[in-house]
């Protein structure tokens, strides 16, 4: 009997081997096309975002050029003197081009939209900030001194543009 056991393991050894190394070929077969299919995934889903994340690039970049002071201003133009309905009507346009956008922060990274949203409030500051100054008593002054303070400063959109040439760049 212990000469049948014996010689059972001897026979059985040799397709216990083959087992294991057939059992460990196709488990990593299997995981090589659980990967091939991801990739092709990814790759299809890619092409089909990117055009989005590009549309939504180019609407943000529209966006900071709307808002940026020197074009704000020159599109904006004050229905009367008084500097707080002019400050008011300025606010509020920056305020819809916004909430027209706002969307596109779901095609853009974190970073991206933050820069943005700060370039936004950056811009608002200023427009508040100058209709607080009390040399500032009409809304061509309003105009004036912010146009001439631009010419000292980078416009904050400036900034965000920049942020978006760059994230441009690094996905195509």
């Amino acid at each position: 009997m212990e000469f049948n056991l014996v010689n059972l393991a001897f026979n059985l050894l040799p397709a216990v081997i083959v087992a294991l190394i057939a059992y460990y070929f196709f488990s990593q077969y299997t995981k090589n096309e659980e990967g091939r299919r991801r990739f092709l995934l990814h790759k299809d889903s890619q092409a089909t975002a990117l055009p989005l994340r590009l549309q939504a690039y180019e609407r943000l970049t529209l966006f900071l050029e709307r808002i940026a002071p020197g074009n704000l201003l020159l599109r904006v133009k004050p229905y009367n003197d008084n500097k707080d309905d002019y400050e008011a009507l300025l606010l509020q346009t920056i305020n819809q081009e916004f909430e027209h956008n706002l969307t596109q922060q779901v095609y853009v990274t974190e970073e991206c939209w933050n820069v943005i949203r700060t370039a936004k409030s950056a811009t608002v500051s200023i427009i508040r900030k100058t209709s607080m100054n009390e040399k500032v008593t009409t809304s061509d002054k309003l105009r004036e001194t912010i146009l001439r303070d631009l010419m000292d400063n980078q416009a904050p959109s400036d900034a965000g543009l920049s942020y978006i040439k760059q994230e441009v760049a690094e996905i195509m």
